[in-house]
């Protein structure tokens, strides 16, 4: 599965299926799987011993039983946290995973979308930078041609372009798209952008394409939305609700 031949609308599972399951755990990568999808979206950030952890924010205090920044715990204290019960009692036993865990249980099975967060950038890029560890891993699991790395700091992006046998790039924003979006895009030979679906504009899908960049919005978790971004021609939904966006017709997702 490589994102060169991927079939349109793909459905993007956004921390899996996430309002099944609690969100960039394994039990919900597992269930986007079996769904069929096509490709998962995750979140990373640094430990305080600095390996690589699935997780959305810069503290556990939502997702887990823990309190504090991500990079304030080792990744002992990381994986002893409950990740699971937040959401429901029954997931209890959920963990925050690695992403070497995650590369290792979806290998060969979907492609996968790698955010890196904005907090986790150092601009001295030192060697063992969240940016050179995530294209490492994806190294040597082999997986270059089905994971995209996206991310809303282009210095991240930026960093990874440069590097040799390194996976495609995504820019994310926030805010409708200016000429900035697009020259970003364009100099860093990015295989996708991935704006908010609520500020993606027809016009601004059709100057990315003239460009041979796809678009993906994120937050597609309704009928409306879904048929909003399709009518605006985007290559695929970044989705909480895989099965929903499906069920809408989409193709790409099984």
């Amino acid at each position: 599965m490589e994102l060169v031949t991927f079939q349109r609308p793909l459905i993007i599972a956004h921390r899996g299926y996430r309002v099944k399951y609690p969100e960039n755990t394994l039990a919900s990568f597992k269930a986007a799987l079996e769904l069929g999808v096509k490709m998962i979206e995750l979140d990373v950030m640094l430990s305080r011993d600095r390996k690589v952890v699935v997780i959305h924010d810069a503290t556990v205090d939502r997702t887990t039983n823990g309190h504090g920044p991500v990079d304030g715990c080792t990744i002992e204290e990381l994986k002893a946290l409950d990740a699971g019960s937040w959401f429901q009692p029954r997931f209890a036993i959920e963990r925050i995973p690695t992403l070497e865990e995650v590369l290792d249980y979806v290998s060969g099975r979907t492609m996968i979308n790698i955010e890196i967060k904005p907090s986790a950038f150092e601009a001295h890029q030192p060697a063992d930078g969240i940016e050179s560890q995530v294209v490492e891993l994806v190294r040597r699991n082999n997986m270059q041609a089905s994971v995209l790395i996206s991310s809303f700091e282009w210095k991240i992006l930026d960093h990874i372009a440069k590097m040799e046998d390194a996976p495609a790039v995504a820019l994310l924003s926030r805010h409708p798209a200016d000429r900035d979006n697009l020259e970003l895009c364009i100099r860093l030979k990015a295989f996708s952008w991935h704006p908010n679906c609520r500020e993606l504009r027809y016009e601004q899908v059709k100057t990315m394409h003239e460009a041979g960049i796809n678009v993906f919005p994120y937050n597609v978790d309704s009928p409306g939305e879904y048929h909003m971004v399709m009518q605006m021609h985007a290559d695929g939904v970044i989705t909480s609700d895989p099965l929903m966006i499906r069920e809408l017709g989409a193709v790409g997702g099984a």
